[in-house]
């Protein structure tokens, strides 16, 4: 009996409607599971180790548009595992509508619901950049979803809110996000429309956070619910939260980053307000927003998104004018452009720095959506999108893809001149994977010219270069 013991701890069988069983192990990614038997998406499931089937469970829905569905899952894994939640992961398709999108969601979540012990009114849909503008929707189209934990995104459009159903949003954000100033924003109006939110902010320039950003904002989802009474009250747990909070905040006074300690403190207010007496909270509030400190910092940063915000308009009526345009000649302005925001990021203030990175990431969003934009169109103008993927190299010049695609559509159209010029900036700028360059579509005709085949051997020693018959 003793030797079963293991396996009796890591594995629950489920039974199948159709009577078939489904192994499920703890503390694992299972990935590959089918919705359904009719169509073959599939979906990760998590289970932490104290999973116990006699009781229901609050499901964290991932969402994955980079078909990385299962390294994703495992990136929440750590915090559904502390904080005791189930994890679902779907790949969402951008090739698929919205709709189609939100079908395949909402079946995943009836799946999970059928096989597993699932709170009802527990259910969490979260997501990163893209895939978080996503999951910010769900909640407009799924009446099952009570929250979302977006990281690196604002609500995608706050003018359909449905003010009769709120739903909980927790934003998580670094503070050289693009995204930021937005969220801040966005934060504002879920506040006025009475929506329970929070945004936690990191400083650090990361693409992503700590996972104890994650595992706070799941300790948020399940604060809420005990105040609500959807969860019993557990003292100790409210307790032990709280405390780790007030010691976060007297660290950040102590560090004196007195912006982060104000901002904290006032989700802290409505984050514990459900369970405790707060006046002394309050009083700690005050204080940090009398500190003289504090008051000089939020002024500066203030003017910093001042003169960010009117950066931002300068940039989307530049782009958008070059693009209907076909401004070439005015890519030498978009390089002293990133130049001067270079040395923001070098050279300026920590809150130029935070403005520089925030202000790159955005040109780079909004060149992205314009090619998506371009490319979307039923006829696609060829020169708006060739100055898209020319302004790309400028704006992130170690994203090797856009050299490929300039010299590619230009390959097509018989211009090797620009072909051949943005080959060499790929190759100077350390450009390696030959087997990508030769099979690149429409280069069939430049991969002949001489010209081609002597920056290879100039740039690459050790290439072995051919021509390649199509």
């Amino acid at each position: 009996m003793k030797k079963n013991l293991p396996l009796l701890l890591t594995c629950l069988f489920i039974q199948m409607v159709a009577g078939q069983q489904l192994v499920l192990k703890k503390s694992k990614i299972i990935d590959s599971l089918k919705i359904n038997d009719s169509i073959p998406d599939t979906y990760s499931l998590y289970l932490p180790q104290k999973f116990d089937a006699t009781k229901n469970w609050p499901l964290l829905l991932v969402i994955d548009l980079e078909k990385k569905e299962k390294q994703v899952a495992t990136w929440f894994a750590q915090a559904a595992e502390k904080e005791g939640y189930v994890i679902a992961a779907v790949r969402i398709e951008d090739s698929l509508s919205l709709t189609k999108n939100m079908v395949k969601t909402g079946q995943v979540l009836e799946r999970v619901s059928q096989i597993l012990p699932i709170h009802k009114s527990r259910i969490y849909v979260a997501g990163n950049g893209s895939g978080a503008r996503y999951a910010s929707l769900t909640p407009l189209f799924l009446n099952l979803v009570n929250g979302v934990v977006s990281i690196g995104s604002s609500v995608s459009n706050t003018d359909v809110l449905n003010l009769k159903r709120p739903f909980h949003f927790i934003g998580i954000i670094g503070k050289n996000d693009y995204a930021y100033t937005d969220l801040l924003s966005t934060e504002k109006v879920l506040t006025r429309l009475k929506f329970p939110n929070q945004v936690l902010v990191y400083k650090e320039n990361k693409r992503l956070p700590d996972n104890a950003l994650v595992e706070k904002a799941l300790q948020i989802f399940t604060l809420r619910a005990m105040g609500n009474k959807i969860v019993p009250k557990d003292s100790s747990y409210i307790e032990k939260a709280y405390n780790e909070d007030v010691q976060k905040v007297n660290a950040l006074r102590s560090q004196q980053n007195m912006l982060l300690a104000e901002q904290y403190l006032g989700e802290m207010l409505s984050i514990y307000g459900m369970h405790k007496n707060l006046d002394s909270l309050r009083l700690i509030l005050k204080e940090v927003r009398k500190n003289k400190m504090f008051k000089a910092m939020r002024r500066t940063e203030n003017s910093t998104f001042f003169k960010e915000s009117l950066l931002k308009d300068e940039y989307v009526f530049d782009m958008e004018e070059d693009v209907q345009t076909h401004n070439f000649n005015n890519l030498g302005w978009w390089k002293y452009q990133m130049e001067e925001l270079d040395k923001f990021i070098s050279k300026g203030s920590i809150y130029e720095r935070q403005m520089g990175n925030r202000l790159k990431g955005f040109v780079n969003a909004l060149a992205e959506d314009n090619i998506e934009l371009v490319k979307s169109d039923k006829t696609i103008d060829e020169d708006a999108l060739a100055f898209l993927f020319m302004l790309k190299t400028i704006t992130e010049p170690d994203n090797f893809d856009f050299y490929m695609k300039i010299i590619s559509l230009s390959a097509k159209n018989e211009d090797f001149g620009t072909s051949l010029f943005y080959l060499e900036e790929a190759l100077k700028t350390g450009f390696k994977d030959t087997e990508k360059l030769y099979s690149l579509e429409n280069t069939a005709l430049l991969r002949i010219n001489p010209k081609f085949n002597a920056l290879v051997s100039k740039y690459l020693k050790d290439a072995r270069y051919r021509i390649i018959e199509e």
